[in-house]
C-alpha cells in the first residue's frame, strides 16, 4: 500500500533538507577558513589559556573524537579529549576542602626519643616506646622508628657502629683536598693540542684551586706543583691533613712525600673506584673493620 505524504509533512522534510544544507556549507566555510589560518601560522606555536582549553574540551566532546578527526586543527582530537577529562576530574579534586591531616609529633616527644637514642645505644624501639609512655607520651613503635630514621639514627644493633657521611664532614672537612688532572683541548699549530690542567679543591667551602696546565705533566713539574700547593706563606694546601687522589702515575712518589713533608697525607682512591659509593647506608662509615667507602679510607687515617 502506498503511503502519501501530507502537505505539511513534504514542507518539513524541505526545510530539514535546506537546513543541513546551510549547516554543511557553514561547516565547510569554517574548515576552509582553519586551514587558511594555520597556513598563515605556519610552524609557530598557538598558545592557549586555561579558559581556551576549558572551551575547546567542552565543545570537542559534544562533537565527538571521530568528527575531530576531520574538524580539529589547532590541536589533536586525544589531547582535546583529555582536556576535557582533567575538567571531569577537577570536579571531583577535594583537596582544596582537605584539612591539615593528622596532627604532626609534638618536638618534645621527638627530642626525648632522640636523646634516649643517644644516651643508650643498646635500647631499641619497644623500650624507648616504654621510656616515653612512662613520661605520659604514649606513642606507637612505628613513630620512634620514623622519628630516629628522620634525624639519621639507625636501630640498636647497628647504632653506634655507623657515622653519618654529613656527621664524617662535619668533623673532618675542613682537612680535606681532593686533587686531580682534566684535559682541555687548545688549537696551535699542529692543530688541536691537549693540554693537561691541574686543580686542587677545598672540600668545605667548594672552592677551586687552579694549580699548572702544561703539554705534559712529568716529575720535575708535578713536584714543583707540590711545592707551590705547600708553600708556608700561599699554598692551597695549607692547614690541610688529608689529599684525595686516584691512582694516576703522574702523581709520583716524589709528589706524595712532598706532601707528606708538609704534613698532609696523601689518600689514594681504591683501583677500581670510577664512582665511589653513595646512598642512605652507603652514605656511612664503619667504625670497624674494612670497606672500600671513600671516608673509611680517609677514618681509618684519623
Amino acid at each position: 500500500m502506498a503511503y502519501t505524504f501530507q502537505s505539511w509533512q513534504v514542507f518539513l522534510i524541505a526545510l530539514a533538507g535546506w537546513i543541513n544544507h546551510r549547516q554543511q556549507a557553514a561547516i565547510d566555510f569554517l574548515r576552509e577558513q582553519n586551514r587558511v589560518l594555520l597556513e598563515q601560522l605556519g610552524d609557530r606555536r598557538i598558545r592557549l589559556t586555561d579558559i581556551r582549553r576549558r572551551r575547546l574540551a567542552v565543545a570537542g566532546k559534544a562533537v565527538g573524537r571521530k568528527a575531530l578527526l576531520d574538524l580539529a586543527g589547532i590541536v589533536t582530537p586525544d589531547t582535546i579529549l583529555a582536556w576535557h577529562r582533567k575538567l571531569v576530574a577537577a570536579k571531583w579534586d577535594q583537596r582544596s576542602r582537605r584539612g591539615p591531616g593528622r596532627p604532626g609529633v609534638m618536638k618534645e616527644i621527638e627530642r626525648l626519643d632522640v636523646r634516649f637514642a643517644g644516651e643508650n645505644p643498646s635500647w631499641g624501639y619497644r623500650r624507648i616506646e616504654g621510656a616515653l609512655a612512662n613520661l605520659g607520651h604514649h606513642v606507637a613503635r612505628t613513630t620512634v622508628a620514623n622519628l630516629l630514621r628522620k634525624n639519621g639514627i639507625d636501630p640498636a644493633p647497628e647504632r653506634g657502629c655507623w657515622t653519618s657521611w654529613r656527621t664524617f664532614l662535619g668533623a673532618h672537612w675542613s682537612t680535606i683536598a681532593a686533587i686531580d688532572f682534566t684535559t682541555v683541548e687548545v688549537w696551535g699549530r699542529p692543530g688541536l693540542v691537549t693540554m693537561y690542567v691541574l686543580f686542587v679543591i677545598e672540600l668545605r667551602g667548594r672552592r677551586v684551586h687552579f694549580a699548572r696546565m702544561t703539554l705534559g705533566p712529568d716529575d720535575a713539574w708535578i713536584r714543583q706543583v707540590g711545592r707551590n700547593l705547600t708553600d708556608a706563606v700561599d699554598g692551597f694546601l695549607i692547614n690541610k691533613r688529608f689529599c684525595l687522589m686516584d691512582r694516576d702515575a703522574k702523581f709520583t712518589t716524589a709528589f706524595r712525600c712532598l706532601l707528606r713533608e708538609a704534613g698532609i697525607e696523601s689518600v689514594r682512591l681504591p683501583p677500581p673506584s670510577p664512582n665511589l659509593r653513595h646512598g642512605s647506608r652507603d652514605s656511612c662509615v664503619r667504625s670497624s673493620g674494612e670497606s672500600t667507602d671513600l671516608r673509611d679510607i680517609v677514618d681509618h687515617r684519623i
